[in-house]
């Protein structure tokens, strides 16, 4: 087992967020959380990160109790984090954080491998820096990159169809459809996105707090549009 979530509660201003979330989660599995806004997702996994501590309930990696661990600990053991909105580095090419993700020394022609990878046009890009003149879905993908670079145990991934538009989006699907290809440990992504969570192993539905339902994609869609009108995946 990779990550175990032990009766993980957390509460703000009299509000319960997470209710006794319990969760295992196996290697090598390409795993989706979705759910109506507000029902706790994004908690959840800074809680794994570390970037939230739950009010009770332990986090387990690999046996190990990381509940107390800080989020460098945390990374140090396999855990990786894409934020919703990848972060710009000014005077930083795209080739010095490919460097520093992989912690090595690494070759141009290396660099534009894994550039080729996500989809970007590697000469282009390999000497660009990370600011304001890249994309979203440019900035989504080149993060991406750093992420398979790092070869995390466990890779969370915040909403990453946030912001981007709609032909980004579609070379986006893409990548994630070869995300084996790219890294050989668990993924955790956050979506609302149908065309993501069908390619996932698994899906986990959130709702007020809890997990409401675990299973396919087909399973997990049909049940949410019968039960309400309110929440619509989009597509």
């Amino acid at each position: 087992m990779l990550l175990e979530l032990k009766n993980i509660c957390f509460e703000r201003e009299n509000r319960k967020i997470l209710d006794h979330i319990n969760l295992a989660i196996d290697l090598g599995k390409f795993i989706a959380i979705t759910g109506p806004n507000g029902s706790g997702k994004s908690t959840l996994v800074k809680i794994i990160m570390g970037i939230e501590k739950p009010d009770s309930g332990k986090v387990i990696l690999e046996g190990k109790d990381i509940t107390e661990l800080s989020i460098d600990e945390r990374a140090n053991l396999g855990i990786g984090f894409a934020f919703q909105q990848p972060v710009r580095f000014k005077g930083i090419t795209v080739y010095d954080l490919l460097k520093i993700a992989a912690k090595k020394e690494m070759t141009k022609i290396e660099a534009c491998e894994i550039l080729s990878k996500v989809g970007l046009c590697a000469k282009e890009y390999v000497d660009r820096e990370v600011n304001d003149s890249l994309s979203g879905g440019e900035l989504k993908r080149i993060e991406i990159a750093t992420v398979a670079l790092r070869q995390a145990k466990l890779t969370i991934f915040d909403e990453p169809e946030a912001g981007i538009d709609l032909w980004s989006f579609t070379n986006l699907i893409d990548v994630f459809e070869k995300m084996g290809e790219l890294m050989k440990g668990t993924i955790l992504i956050i979506s609302h996105q149908e065309r993501i969570l069908n390619i996932a192993d698994e899906v986990i539905l959130m709702k007020n707090g809890q997990i409401e339902e675990i299973g396919h994609s087909k399973e997990i869609l049909s049940k949410t549009f019968a039960k309400t009108e309110c929440y619509k995946m989009k597509k």
